[in-house]
């Protein structure tokens, strides 16, 4: 006898209680609709497989300068409907919401309709969860169902998938892209350009180091251009930005080794990423919940990499072990506390011990959030 279900984004639309629901004509919504109906304020909703944090940090950032209240929610901690209770009880000004919203997020959406929807990137991901990439790219592309001609879709065209879904869409595109000079803002020789050709950005002063973060940069300077933000706040609030936590985070330096906690990376294309930007001989811890990834996509980039021995470890430990064959020297250890010790004892100066994970974190934590925290916590006793 429900009128209406609002439907945490950990549950699946096939899940036994969800078609029950459905077949009594239950109304269900994800928590991402049902919060919008209560709000006018600008939306700005940032999805794709990677990237997505530190896409919606730097629009943070930017968005601040110029609307004070702008509040970062969705994916990332607070959920968006817990601002929006804020924003009733007490009327807030200069508000734009930044939304990370994740596929999961999407799958009961009717009319949500942000003013802004950036797509940074599609690869494989919680296929554990979606039947095949096919049913992952419907679920990501429900985010525009509802756009009209006053909305945009900033999205990156270097990524084959979203080029093929936009470059002739009907809908208004704005692309962005490390090789297009075309596009809002370029890069050249490190430095980024607006569409006068005036140097915008020495990226060699950013915190956010490795080309993924130049495409996060890109990503949300045209976002913040296209919704009409000067340049001078973009440059100043990307100057400003610092490394965000729990993605290639630098914990400590200990005996020349340093330890980075890449704990957000949960799938096999943010591992690569990640073992791309360091070139110092690397440790690289991985494991957790399998998500349906398939662990051999890492074998091309193992040699180009400067991986030195990677720890399996977690429920999927013996899956990469065999997925990854002799392709490096590899350990398999029971959980994250004995592979981060075995990576201390296996570290010589020098080294990089990387916890960049490819995998969820539910078989021993809550979230990757909490991961990260063990990880630091652990790296710190060694100290």
């Amino acid at each position: 006898d429900a009128d209406l279900w609002i439907i945490s984004p950990g549950i699946p639309k096939n899940s036994d209680i969800i078609l029950k629901a459905q077949s009594k004509k239950i109304p269900i919504v994800s928590e991402l609709e049902f919060a919008s109906w209560f709000t006018k304020k600008p939306i700005i909703s940032v999805t794709g497989s990677n990237g997505k944090t530190t896409t919606c940090y730097i629009l943070y950032e930017i968005f601040k300068s110029k609307y004070n209240n702008s509040v970062l929610a969705g994916n990332i901690g607070t959920p968006f409907s817990e601002y929006v209770l804020e924003e009733i009880l007490k009327p807030i000004q200069d508000r734009v919401y930044i939304l990370e919203v994740s596929s999961f997020q999407l799958e009961f959406i009717k009319h949500f309709k942000p003013n802004l929807a950036v797509y940074t990137n599609i690869s494989p991901d919680h296929l554990d969860r979606h039947l095949n990439m096919n049913e992952y790219i419907s679920m990501k592309m429900e985010l525009i169902k509802n756009l009209d001609e006053f909305n945009y879709v900033i999205y990156n065209s270097d990524d084959k998938v979203l080029s093929e879904k936009f470059e002739k869409s009907n809908l208004p595109s704005v692309p962005f892209s490390l090789n297009n000079s075309k596009s809002l803002f370029s890069i050249k020789n490190d430095k980024i350009y607006n569409k006068s050709n005036e140097n915008l950005i020495d990226l060699k002063e950013s915190s956010l180091k490795g080309f993924h973060n130049y495409l996060n940069i890109l990503a949300a300077a045209t976002s913040s251009k296209v919704y009409g933000i000067a340049d001078k706040n973009i440059k100043k609030a990307i100057y400003s930005m610092k490394s965000i936590e729990h993605r290639q985070e630098i914990v400590q330096k200990i005996d020349e080794v340093e330890y980075i906690n890449d704990s957000k990376s949960t799938n096999i294309e943010s591992v690569i990423v990640a073992i791309k930007t360091f070139k110092k001989p690397i440790i690289l811890l991985l494991g957790g919940f399998n998500k349906g990834s398939n662990f051999q996509l890492l074998l091309p980039h193992i040699k180009k990499s400067s991986l030195k021995h990677i720890i399996c470890y977690g429920e999927s430990g013996e899956q990469i072990i065999t997925a990854l064959g002799d392709a490096v020297r590899s350990f398999l250890e029971e959980g994250l506390h004995s592979a981060v010790i075995k990576a201390q004892k296996l570290a010589i100066p020098g080294d990089i011990v990387l916890l960049s994970p490819g995998c969820a974190s539910y078989d021993e934590f809550e979230n990757f959030e909490k991961r990260g925290e063990f990880f630091k916590k652990i790296v710190n006793k060694i100290s």
